[in-house]
C-alpha cells in the first residue's frame, strides 16, 4: 500500500513536548520502531551498540522480544505490524493508525534524541516524517527497495529520514542522486554466517545423518505466508521422499503460531520418517542441507550466506497480485536477494502461478542427488557474502556521527 493511507493520522491534541530543561542532564532516550523477526534483531544489536556510545541512554518504542531483552521499553510488540499486502494492511489500517498516532504523541512529549525506524517503511517514513517537521532527529535503518522500483521514493525518503543506514553496498550511491545523506553500514548477516560453514557440525547439532541429503523448508515467518505456501512446499517435500527414499527434511518454524499452522498442514501430507519441525534454529537448518526450500525474502540471503542452492518461492493474495500486476508495481526482473546483488539468476524463483508441489520439487531435486551446489555457484555466493560486510558496529557509529553536534560522545 502507499504511505498516503498511513499518513491520515486523525486529528488529536498534541502533547506538551518536554522543554529544554526538563530534559537537561538526563540520559538521551532513542526511540526506535521494528516491525518483524529481522527488524527485532537489527534493533537489539543497535542498542547494544548506542549504550557502548552513551551510557546510561535509555530505549523506548516498538520492539520483538530481542530489543526487549537489550532493554527498550516495548510501547507496543513489533508482532502489530507484521502485516503483508494490499489487503491485508487494509484490514489492519485502523489498527495501525491508532498505533502510530500513539508513537507520534508519545515520541513528541518524550523529545528523543533520535527517532530510529528500522525497516517498516509504510509505518515509519510518514512517522519519520511528521517528527523530522517537529524537530526530532530521524534515522531510517534499512532502505526500501529503491533498486527494484521507484528510484525516485529515495527524494521522499530524505524527507523522512535525516540519515539512511543501508544494509547493501549499491545502494548509498542511489540516494546520492538524490541529495539524500545514506550510508553502508554493511548486512549484519554477513558477519554471523562464516564463509565456509560447518555443514558436519550443523548436523551433529540437529542429529543428522552426515551421509543422507537434507532438505530445509522454510515457509515464511508470517501466518499469511503459510496459508499460502504451506500446503505446496509440504507436497513438494513429499514428492522428493518418493524420489529419493533416504531424504531427511528439516523444517524450522519462525515463531509459536506459524508451528501450528504448518504443522495442522503437514498431518495430512507427510507421514514418511525423516521429516522433523524444529523451534528456530534457521540458520543451523540451512548449514546442514543439501538444498533449501523457502519464500522469498531475508531467508534467502540467509541460505546464500550458508553457501547452500536454494528454490525461492512466493505467492501474494489474488487480489493484491491482480492490483501488483495492474499498477506495474514491480519493475524488476528477479526477486530474490542473491539474484539481485549478483545481478544475474543466480537461483530459481518459482512465483504465483509458477509456484507448484512438482515445479518446487524438480528444481530442488539435482541439488539434492548431487549433494549440494557447484563450485562456480558457491564462488559467487562467496563474493557476494564478502561485500556486504561493514565496518564493526557501523549503524550505531552512524547515528552517534549525526547526534555528535547534540550531545557529548565518548570516545
Amino acid at each position: 500500500m502507499t504511505d498516503n493511507r498511513l499518513s491520515m493520522i486523525p486529528k488529536s491534541p498534541s502533547p506538551r513536548p518536554l522543554s529544554r530543561k526538563e530534559t537537561e542532564g538526563a540520559p538521551p532516550l532513542f526511540v526506535l520502531v521494528a516491525g518483524e523477526a529481522s527488524g527485532d534483531l537489527l534493533g537489539a544489536e543497535l542498542i547494544g551498540g548506542l549504550r557502548a556510545r552513551f551510557p546510561g541512554a535509555r530505549f523506548a518504542g516498538i520492539g520483538g522480544p530481542q530489543m526487549a531483552v537489550a532493554g527498550m521499553e516495548i510501547w507496543h510488540p513489533a508482532e502489530k505490524l507484521s502485516v503483508m499486502g494490499l489487503v491485508e494492511v487494509l484490514r489492519h489500517l485502523p489498527a495501525l493508525l491508532a498505533i502510530r498516532r500513539d508513537v507520534f504523541q508519545r515520541s513528541l512529549r518524550s523529545q528523543p534524541a533520535a527517532f530510529i525506524g528500522i525497516d517498516a517503511p509504510d509505518f515509519n517514513l510518514g512517522l519519520e516524517r511528521r517528527l523530522k517537521r517537529a524537530g526530532i532527529r530521524t534515522v531510517h535503518y534499512v532502505s526500501p527497495s529503491i533498486w527494484a522500483w521507484r528510484e525516485n521514493r529515495a527524494a521522499r525518503i530524505g524527507a523522512s529520514a535525516e540519515r539512511v543506514l543501508c544494509l547493501f553496498p549499491m545502494e548509498p550511491p542511489i540516494y546520492a542522486r538524490h541529495g539524500v545523506d545514506a550510508r553502508f553500514v554493511g548486512h549484519p548477516l554477513a558477519t554471523r554466517f562464516a564463509l565456509d560453514p560447518d555443514q558436519a557440525r550443523a548436523r551433529r547439532e540437529l542429529d543428522l545423518p552426515v551421509d543422507a541429503p537434507v532438505l530445509a523448508v522454510l515457509p515464511g515467518s508470517r501466518l499469511g505466508e503459510i496459508r499460502r505456501l504451506g500446503a505446496d512446499f509440504l507436497s513438494a517435500a513429499a514428492l522428493l521422499k518418493q524420489r529419493i527414499a533416504d531424504l531427511h527434511v528439516v523444517a524450522p518454524m519462525a515463531n509459536a503460531p506459524c508451528r501450528a499452522a504448518f504443522e495442522a498442514l503437514a498431518e495430512s501430507r507427510v507421514t514418511t520418517p525423516g521429516f522433523r519441525l524444529l523451534d528456530g534454529r534457521a540458520h543451523t537448518a540451512m548449514i546442514a542441507a543439501d538444498a533449501v526450500l523457502l519464500a522469498s525474502g531475508t531467508a534467502a540471503l540467509e541460505a546464500m550466506l550458508a553457501k547452500r542452492p536454494m528454490v525461492v518461492a512466493y505467492r501474494l493474495s489474488a487480489l493484491t497480485h491482480f492490483i501488483v500486476k495492474r499498477l506495474r508495481l514491480l519493475r524488476t526482473a528477479v526477486y530474490s536477494l542473491p539474484n539481485v546483488l549478483a545481478g544475474c539468476r543466480l537461483v530459481p524463483e518459482l512465483m504465483q502461478d509458477e509456484c507448484t508441489p512438482t515445479a518446487l520439487a524438480d528444481a530442488l531435486a539435482p541439488y539434492l542427488r548431487e549433494r549440494g551446489a557447484p563450485a562456480a555457484l558457491i564462488a559467487e555466493f562467496r563474493r557476494v557474502h564478502e561485500s556486504l560486510r561493514g565496518p564493526a558496529d557501523a549503524a550505531a557509529a552512524a547515528v552517534a556521527e549525526m547526534l555528535s553536534d547534540d550531545m557529548r560522545c565518548p570516545e
